[in-house]
């Protein structure tokens, strides 16, 4: 097989170790796999999460592959407020794929919004919140639970022609797919015909996929001792959820292609559909909370502003504990931190950290003194973010930040667990929840 031909085809529909206790394909391992069948693309479309994505993101960039980010998400009968067993019951799937970085941005959004106002044994959206995101997404009509197929599959053709095309008013002029797939299962041999009848019938193009949930066939009964712990069963009982088959592997593109041979552009689709979808992440650029300033001044001005106040109200403590010191000394070592801090655009960090230490001070929740290498920063005393004079004890400042090497500060806080949750409230509500990982956890991207 050559290369050419091993490009032919991609995975779009692919479930990961994230879709717990159901996926059991690791993300090396895939990446690994599509490098092995010469695949220049592959996509992961867990169910109801993207907590797998920088992961996938990043193992698959660095073997030459072109990530394609989605996921299979639940879609509730009727909207997401809705929570009745009839509502349980009568739940669909529909894959998700970005297409660009606003698709990515909204599908962001859509899985946020499934988890925090529409989960309801599972993670839930629905058509009016899509209708909303669905700019930058590319739909599929996903496996035998999706809607159109389930109407497919119950006889109710003119109901399944509705919904499709609802889809493609939603998803918007080849934006949306129906679904082929090369499984195995009776049933989906029985829906493929009836979705390339569709096809024809309501111009609605085709494409391939294979549901991926484990690599290869062997690994088969490995997935049915997931879904026997997904479902609280035993491998011995009867009546436990289980797939009748073992094709829901990772296939290579040439036997994919020859399986689509009778379903018009379903693997060149998959090709086209890759072509478009392009998410680059960045993982360079740090992204802060906006702090607000007073009287329309500047971030750094104000920065600046509030150190020197903060210096004036230290001396006296300085005075008391490290009688004999130098004001010049400790004026100029102002000047150089502040002069590095404003340098390396730092100082909307130093503004919120401080604020929520003053918070949790003037609320009686009581904080530590500071501790590792912040505590060598004199800006960081006199913020009162840390209460110990690195000057009286010869700390260094270059330990906590050194303009050589740009990255994070990387400030210890410790906050009594009796109160921290009020400062966690206070943090959300005043800098919003999506902005705040680079100030909670300076280590992550």
């Amino acid at each position: 097989m050559s290369q050419t031909e091993a490009a032919n085809f991609v995975h779009l529909h692919v479930h990961t170790e994230y879709s717990l206790l159901d996926g059991i394909i690791r993300l090396k391992s895939l990446v690994k796999r599509a490098v092995k069948y010469g695949m220049t693309s592959v996509a992961i479309t867990d169910h109801g999460n993207m907590f797998g994505v920088v992961n996938f993101y990043k193992a698959a960039v660095k073997a030459g592959i072109k990530p394609i980010i989605g996921c299979e998400c639940y879609l509730a009968p009727r909207t997401m407020a809705d929570k009745t067993p009839q509502d349980h019951e009568g739940l669909s799937h529909l894959v998700l794929l970005a297409e660009n970085m606003e698709g990515y941005r909204h599908l962001c959004r859509l899985v946020t919004l499934s988890s925090l106002k529409g989960f309801y044994h599972k993670p839930r959206i629905d058509k009016e919140v899509l209708r909303e995101y669905s700019s930058g997404l590319i739909g599929l009509s996903a496996c035998l639970g999706g809607e159109v197929p389930q109407l497919l599959m119950q006889g109710r053709t003119d109901e399944a022609d509705a919904a499709a095309r609802s889809f493609c008013e939603i998803f918007g002029e080849d934006r949306f797919f129906l679904e082929v797939q090369n499984n195995g299962i009776d049933k989906q041999e029985t829906l493929n015909h009836a979705l390339r009848d569709m096809s024809q019938r309501i111009s609605i193009p085709l494409v391939g996929t294979n549901d991926c949930h484990y690599l290869d066939p062997e690994d088969s009964g490995m997935h049915e001792l997931f879904l026997c712990l997904q479902t609280g069963k035993t491998i011995y009982d009867t009546d436990r959820m289980k797939f009748e088959t073992n094709q829901l592997n990772f296939k290579p593109g040439h036997e994919m292609r020859a399986f689509l041979e009778s379903f018009p552009q379903a693997a060149d689709n998959t090709v086209e559909i890759a072509r478009r979808c392009n998410v680059e992440l960045d993982f360079k650029t740090l992204h802060f909370p906006r702090f607000e300033t007073p009287e329309n001044k500047s971030i750094e001005d104000y920065f600046e502003e509030k150190v020197w106040a903060g210096f004036e109200q230290r001396k006296k403590s300085i005075q008391v504990n490290n009688p004999g010191a130098d004001e010049q000394v400790y004026k100029e070592r102002l000047i150089y931190e502040i002069s590095v801090i404003k340098n390396m655009e730092f100082p909307g960090y130093f503004m919120i950290v401080s604020d929520f230490i003053e918070f949790a001070k003037n609320n009686g929740i009581p904080i530590g003194p500071g501790r590792g290498s912040a505590a060598g920063s004199l800006v960081s005393y006199c913020l009162k973010i840390t209460d110990l004079d690195p000057i009286e004890h010869g700390l260094l400042f270059e330990r906590f930040l050194n303009p050589e090497r740009k990255s994070m500060p990387d400030i210890d806080v410790d906050i009594c667990i009796n109160g921290r949750d009020r400062v966690y409230k206070y943090l959300v509500e005043k800098y919003g929840a999506r902005s705040l990982w680079p100030i909670l956890l300076p280590s992550v991207p």
